[in-house]
Parts: structure tokens; sequence; C-alpha cells
């Protein structure tokens, strides 16, 4: 398994690095959206999409895709595009973690189908205006969802006590999430003292909102990326399953890997607009 997991992950980087390193923004774009798809693929049949209608699904999604550039793509951001997004994060996300309800039947289903496109649409937004303003700039982005996740594994491992959504997630702890959030504050005020590789997102929350407002955003961003993991978390508990699909092997699925992503950037743009 760890063998399987090592091998994903170094023809993952093969690929993702080089495109986001070197490549034109056009062929940037062209792989998210390719990533994007198949996570519309998975968001389907977690949602209890049955015969062909996830490959439908994520034609439709594809087609949104495209469709959305008209809004504006690069530096242009299609600002209602996120804060559309961010509106379901935000209201929609904790209310469901909350209160639970079965998401893949009735009108939860109809919903969440159709946030999911806007979801997606954003995303790749998001990340496509990023990397439009650096590489730098988007690698700091992803960077604070991969701290968080990172130090909240070992905050959790070394001093996990509270469970943070038994219910959802029993894996995850109250001291790990903090501990996710102390590392990004870290490396943010040490990314943003010294300036390194600037323009990044520390350097930049730091420059135009101040010591303090960048400090409430960061922690905003480290809050919604446990809401994005917690939420496809719940979809796979309900779904009944342990990961959004086998597409990447040792790693479960598209969707595991950008599950945090998908709150973090719209509203990460958002703030920066």
């Amino acid at each position: 398994m760890l063998k399987t997991r090592v091998i994903t992950a170094i023809v993952l980087l093969a690929v993702l690095l080089p495109v986001t390193l070197f490549a034109p923004i056009g062929a940037f774009g062209a792989l998210i959206a390719f990533v994007v798809v198949f996570a519309a693929w998975e968001w389907a049949r977690l949602l209890k999409l049955s015969g062909t209608g996830p490959v439908i699904y994520a034609i439709v999604a594809a087609l949104a895709l495209v469709a959305s550039t008209k809004l504006g793509v690069g530096y242009v951001a299609p600002r209602p595009l996120f804060e559309a997004a961010a509106i379901f994060w935000v209201l929609v996300g904790p209310f469901a973690l909350i209160r639970k309800p079965v998401l893949a039947e009735g009108g939860w289903r109809v919903f969440l189908l159709a946030a999911g496109i806007v979801a997606f649409a954003a995303c790749w937004h998001a990340l496509v205006a990023a990397r439009a303003t650096g590489v730098a700039f988007v690698l700091s982005l992803l960077l604070v969802v991969w701290l968080a996740d990172i130090g909240a594994y070992f905050a959790g491992k070394a001093f996990g006590r509270h469970k943070l959504a038994p219910a959802i997630s029993p894996g995850k702890t109250w001291e790990g999430a903090i501990g996710g959030w102390l590392v990004v504050i870290v490396v943010a005020f040490i990314a943003a003292l010294t300036g390194a590789f600037k323009p990044t997102l520390f350097f930049t929350l730091l420059e135009r909102l101040g010591s303090m407002r960048a400090l409430i955003a960061l922690t905003l961003l480290v809050v919604f990326s446990v809401v994005g993991d917690l939420f496809e978390s719940m979809l796979k508990r309900q779904a009944g399953v342990k990961d959004s699909s086998g597409l990447l092997p040792g790693h479960g699925g598209v969707l595991d890997r950008i599950d945090a992503l998908l709150p973090v950037l719209p509203l990460a743009m958002l703030l920066l607009g």
C-alpha cells in the first residue's frame, strides 16, 4: 500500500509540478480543468447518481466550466462566481455538518448537484487567477491547505484528545486542527517577514489587510479547509465508501485530494479582491 501511494505521488508530482512551474497559463488551466471534471464525476457518484449519471454530470460540469470563462479568466477573475461559491461554503457547509441531513436524497441532492457545478467552476477560476498572479502565489495558496493538513496530522497524533467531529471523521481532533492552524500562521509570518518569493498569499494579505486582519483571514482559510474536508467526509460516510474513487491508487480519488481546496480557493480570492 505504501509503495503504491509513493509511486502515485511521484507520478502526480512529475505531471503537476512542471506544468505549474513552467507551462503557459493555458496549459495549466487545461490540466486543472481535467482534474476538476474528474472531481465532478466523483461528486455525482457520492450523491448516488446511477448508471451514466456521473458521466453526464461530469460533461455538464465541463460545459459549465467553458461557459463560465465568459465571466472572466486569469487576471480578470469572476468575482460573482467566487461569491456564490463562498456563500455555499460559509452558510451551507457548516449547517450540513451540524444538522447532518441525508445529502444524497430529495432536495438536498438536487441542490448539491447544482452547487457542485458552481464550486468546481470557482475552484478552477481561482487557481487560474492565482497562477496568473505568479507561481509563488499559487503555490503559497496551496501551501495553506497542505500545511494545515500536515500540521493537523502530527499535532493530532501527538496531542489529540478531543474529537472534532466523531460522527463524521473520528480521526480528527481539536488539538490537531489548532496545530495545523499554528503551523500555517508560523510559516506565513516567516514568509511575510522575509518577503521571500513575493508575491505570495502571505505577503499580499499582510500588505493589503495589515497584520491583524491578515491573521484573521488566514484563520478563516484554515477553518474552511477543515469544513471542506469534513463535508466530503460526510458525503463519503453517507455513501458508504472510504474514498471518493480509486482513480489515484493509494490516495483514493481526486476529490479526496482537493476537498479542502474547494472552499479555500474562492474565499482567498475574495479576501484579496
